[in-house]
């Protein structure tokens, strides 16, 4: 059997917890960069195929915002944390304090793009951080690379290889908010976490999740 369709609740709450803990750190680092108490939080984690990711975020012809790196050393893989472009723009607004700002041209603000690399660089390095640390595993991230494109272009990029061995891939739902924001203020985004196939019992076992759990 396919390990990755033995994957259990109790599988998806360790990757949780993984997440959560990360999101600590994240909000920590952009509490400090945006000199406002920033709350961030997974509500959910979750499986699902190659073929549902695309259609997950509406198509693959949505435009999107994204981030993307490799995972090098002991758990091989890839890592996306991807942003409509309206809440991509939401966010850096915020952080630049320009309400003019806008992704959707053909040049962009250059503090602008800055800034969304920095929510990148913060978020993405806080995720492999927690994670190196609850399972002393060697992880080497890529430079963080940005991306404004249609979804079924960015994503490709990472599944081109994984398509061939695997089905799955685990999507990290993360909530970022001012502290006593409204819920219609806040900035919802999605981690894909593509690790190699050889790379998920790696993962578990180091996590202390068995396939009997």
């Amino acid at each position: 059997m396919d390990f990755l369709k033995s994957i259990s609740f109790k599988h998806l709450d360790v990757l949780k917890e993984v997440g959560n803990i990360g999101a600590g750190h994240s909000a920590t680092a952009l509490s400090k960069l945006l000199n406002k108490k920033i709350d961030m939080t997974v509500p959910d984690v979750k499986v699902v195929s190659f073929n549902e990711l695309t259609e997950w975020l509406g198509g693959p012809e949505v435009f999107i915002a994204s981030v993307f790196l490799r995972i090098e050393g002991d758990i091989p893989g890839s890592l996306f944390f991807v942003l409509s472009i309206e809440q991509a723009e939401r966010f850096v607004k915020q952080l630049i304090d320009d309400a003019n700002f806008s992704l959707r041209q053909s040049t962009y603000d250059e503090i602008g793009l800055s800034a969304f690399q920095e929510l990148g660089n913060i978020l993405t390095g806080s995720y492999l951080s927690s994670l190196s640390d609850l399972t002393d595993l060697h992880l080497y991230p890529s430079v963080p690379a940005l991306s404004f494109d249609m979804f079924g272009a960015v994503i490709s990029h990472g599944l081109i290889e994984l398509s061939q061995v695997s089905d799955y891939a685990i999507i990290i739902d993360t909530v970022i908010k001012e502290e006593d924001q409204q819920e219609v203020d806040t900035v919802k985004g999605h981690f894909f976490l593509l690790p190699d196939p050889a790379s998920f019992k790696i993962l578990f076992d180091a996590l202390g999740v068995t396939d009997d759990d």
